[in-house]
């Protein structure tokens, strides 16, 4: 194995997210050092990336006798200070609040030194708004993993306004020596990329629902067998030449008057939320999940799917 450009690399926040992110860059030889303020949470973490890797070893995707070497990678500390100190590479991912982020990057340089980068993992807050107190806002950006981040591709990559171009540079090629392709976006904006995109469909397929035109079981049944599969295969502006763009343009003429532009959540949705029936974290939300077992034979369904597109399109 190659020396990663960056060896030491610093994860604060070991969560659904935070954990993976770290076994990511452990996999690629990094040496983690990790905190989380829930001590069970850190505990967890080796076992957590253990059972991932035995996932993707399953599916061939990597070796059984390199499972222990990743772990051993980690290193679990008892403070954010302990945690960053001397890392080259410190990725946040802590909880998805505004104010949390501000304070948390604007103590961190306190404990790193002058040229460590400071990366978030947010999925809408721009890091202009995540710098704002930072002394030197010039090494930080967002660099935003889709979940599970140790089996998907893709890492928007989002400097903001005070970003060095050496940073961005510099963030870019780790990740492509861990082995994913970062997206650089050209404008800064809440939700970057994916997650507009990902909302634009959302807000349609909830507004569907609620009509009652469909069941939840066959709207994700009919996304999967046709728009998700050609998407996962070549992309939605692929789609759109291999259909025609004259096609297309009268396709919009017809149909954008007819799409939901709505600003308040549908009723379904709302009395969903309202209910905590928040999805599998919660055991419920348009789907049960209240047995264990059930949950854990979703997962690995999910997790076994995600592994055969990985390694159908885009495995080196």
């Amino acid at each position: 194995m190659t020396t990663p450009p960056i060896q030491n690399i610093a994860v604060i926040g070991l969560g659904t997210i935070g954990h993976s992110v770290a076994q990511v860059y452990a996999a690629a030889g990094c040496t983690v050092r990790c905190f989380d303020p829930d001590p069970t949470t850190g505990a967890s973490l080796a076992n957590r990336v253990r059972t991932n890797l035995k996932q993707m070893a399953a599916a061939g995707l990597s070796s059984r006798d390199d499972i222990e070497h990743v772990v051993s990678r980690f290193v679990i500390c008892d403070s954010e200070a302990e945690a960053v100190s001397g890392a080259g590479f410190v990725s946040e991912a802590a909880a998805e609040d505004l104010t949390i982020k501000q304070a948390l990057f604007a103590r961190l340089e306190n404990h790193i030194d002058r040229h460590t980068i400071l990366a978030s993992n947010t999925s809408t807050y721009p890091m202009t708004q995540i710098s704002r107190d930072m002394v030197h806002p010039d090494r930080a950006l967002v660099t935003h993993p889709f979940n599970p981040p140790h089996l998907l591709p893709i890492i928007e990559v989002v400097p903001g306004k005070s970003t060095s171009e050496q940073t961005v540079s510099a963030a870019m090629a780790l990740i492509e020596f861990t082995g994913k392709r970062p997206v650089r976006l050209n404008l800064e904006m809440p939700g970057f990329l994916i997650n507009r995109i990902q909302m634009a469909m959302v807000r349609e397929v909830w507004d569907l629902l609620d009509r009652g035109v469909a069941s939840a079981e066959d709207i994700d049944a009919a996304v999967r067998g046709s728009l998700g599969f050609r998407l996962a295969a070549i992309g939605p502006l692929a789609v759109c030449d291999f259909a025609g763009l004259d096609i297309w343009a009268k396709v919009f003429d017809n149909l954008a008057a007819e799409i939901s532009a709505d600003q308040q959540i549908p009723n379904t949705i709302r009395t969903l939320v309202d209910n905590e029936h928040y999805g599998t974290k919660s055991g419920r939300g348009f789907f049960n999940y209240s047995d264990e077992n059930t949950l854990k034979t979703r997962t690995d369904a999910r997790d076994r799917g995600f592994l055969e597109i990985l390694k159908l399109f885009h495995s080196n």
